[in-house]
């Protein structure tokens, strides 16, 4: 009955961090109008196996995903809930998931309950949990692959089903990410064996039963699309989106050694503090708790993660984002242990947290002077550090008078918090990070009938909100590391060859897009109008010149 209440209360805590106000933002450019447009253009195709993009079947990911968009839409409309909902319904799952992995190593109610709470309120994680990617419902999967797994290895009893079940969410993965789906789930696995000397645990015939069921749900549409469209699918599949990022970085800015600790570290905000701690004493629970064999089994999982992604050149933060959970349990294990022990390591890390948390309010201040621009007004970010300020002081009550788990509940409300004030206060964002107040302009004021030239980073957008053609403007820039099947006006000759086939041309661009294109009118005596400005995106006219 205990365990049923907890898992109520995270249920319900959980729909307050993941899809309470889901609907306030609308889609952001450039990633979650990818995977909704996608899912959109597979409805007009009437296609459930093709992903399509700008009219043609892309290739960029798996189906899994689009999948799941469909039936959003199926239920809730073509909406910014109904795109949302499964991104918020796994980060649920996926924090019961943890609770679950935790009581199967901890048989303690109250101790499991921790790592759900300190992975539900993570930074990164109620982010992904409220953004349209694939990389929670992928990370979701190998976490219920791991924790299938380990249910079966901690009980006897269960070795069949934990096994099987194993096999089932890492297929489920491989449809929703690719290969890595299954190579990281069975890398950990066999690294944890291997270490404990019992890798004849998964050899056995609940493996074989396993492999087969995996091969039932993850393979069939893998061939159908590769016999379908053969060279097209491997080269952009496996090569582009797999290999290539090995070795070639998309985002060079982040190939540095310590890309992917920082961001471990500052994306479990506001539990960065604790994670570092339990990380430094992880070496040493492994020689003192021989016994206990979940810490060697979070090692395993940390590293295989971290070595993997930290080999290829392409990093995001969210590519090492199924080691999140683990983090979260380390994370949980050093809270829960510190706050029932009789040291100061509670209340130590409590106020080192803390001392960290009060010096966010400066970095407020500065930030909004320096970009005072995406600032509607002065008395917003008052009214937020009034709130934080008020937050801080009852923190530091509690933390003063050793209340510790009640400053611990203070700290997991704040991400979710401070972000629910900033969106919920203010449609002022809007205009900064989604294309649709533009283009519900232009198609309303204006009569466009051909393709809109677009800065890069909003065509995906332009084309989610106006169902139009799209040209991307971008002199001198990068194309897409996956290709578009769309005009790509980088050069001078291209732009004058696409203007000569619509000398009369829509667009909406960035400051950059804009002050190229100036340029480029006035050496070809054009005429520039420019419309409306929407937040960084200029909505302009082009046409020839008097």
């Amino acid at each position: 009955m205990k365990n049923f209440k907890q898992v109520l209360v995270l249920i319900a805590l959980s729909y307050l961090f993941f899809m309470l106000g889901n609907s306030i933002m609308n889609l952001t450019n450039p990633d979650e109008v990818f995977y909704t447009q996608t899912a959109k253009e597979m409805i007009q195709q009437k296609s459930w196996m093709t992903p399509y993009l700008f009219g043609e079947p892309q290739f960029e990911k798996p189906i899994m995903t689009y999948w799941l968009l469909r039936v959003g839409f199926i239920i809730f409309g073509v909406t910014n809930f109904g795109a949302r909902f499964f991104p918020a319904l796994f980060a649920i799952i996926g924090v019961l998931a943890v609770y679950w992995l935790a009581l199967s190593a901890y048989k303690d109610n109250k101790k499991a309950f921790m790592p759900a709470l300190v992975l539900m309120s993570s930074g990164l994680y109620v982010g992904l949990g409220r953004t349209v990617f694939t990389d929670m419902i992928f990370s979701v999967f190998i976490l219920l692959s791991l924790a299938s797994f380990y249910w079966g290895y901690i009980n006897p009893a269960k070795k069949n089903p934990g096994i099987i079940l194993f096999y089932i969410f890492s297929a489920l993965a491989v449809l929703t990410k690719g290969p890595l789906g299954f190579i990281i789930p069975l890398i950990i696995v066999l690294l944890f064996l291997g270490i404990k000397r019992e890798l004849k645990f998964i050899f056995c015939w609940s493996s074989l039963w396993g492999l087969l069921l995996f091969s039932l749900i993850a393979l069939p549409w893998y061939v159908f699309m590769i016999d379908r469209y053969k060279d097209g699918f491997t080269r952009e599949f496996f090569y582009n989106d797999h290999i290539r990022r090995v070795v070639e970085a998309e985002h060079k800015g982040n190939d540095k050694w310590y890309f992917y600790p920082l961001s471990a570290i500052f994306c479990m905000f506001p539990w960065s503090i604790f994670v570092s701690v339990s990380l430094f004493f992880l070496p040493k629970w492994l020689k003192e708790k021989k016994t206990q064999p979940v810490y060697l089994f979070l090692f395993c999982w940390i590293a295989v993660v971290f070595v993997l992604f930290q080999s290829a050149h392409s990093k995001l933060v969210s590519y090492i984002f199924p080691m999140f959970p683990a983090l979260a349990i380390l994370a949980g294990d050093l809270i829960y242990n510190a706050v029932n022990s009789k040291k100061r390591q509670a209340f130590v890390l409590s106020f080192v947290s803390w001392c960290i948390f009060a010096l966010l309010p400066i970095g407020v201040i500065i930030c909004s002077n320096i970009y005072s621009e995406y600032v509607p007004t002065k008395s917003l970010v008052y009214n937020f550090l009034y709130i934080y300020i008020i937050l801080l002081m009852i923190m530091l009550l509690f933390i003063l008078k050793r209340r510790i788990l009640a400053n611990l509940c203070v700290m997991a409300i704040m991400v979710p918090l401070c972000l629910f004030y900033a969106f919920a206060v203010n449609k002022h964002y809007d205009a900064y990070v989604s294309s649709k107040e533009a283009g519900e302009y232009l198609m309303k004021n204006h009569k466009v009938e051909n393709a809109i030239i677009c800065s890069k980073i909003l065509a995906r957008g332009m084309r989610f909100y106006t169902d139009k053609d799209v040209a991307v403007f971008d002199l001198g820039g990068a194309r897409f590391f996956s290709p578009h099947p769309i005009p790509s006006l980088d050069s001078y000759p291209k732009i004058d060859d696409f203007l000569k086939k619509q000398p009369v041309a829509y667009g909406v661009l960035n400051k950059s897009g804009l002050a190229d294109l100036r340029q480029y009118v006035s050496a070809r005596k054009l005429k520039l109008t420019v419309l409306k400005v929407i937040g960084n995106e200029s909505v302009v006219f082009i046409q020839p010149g008097s």
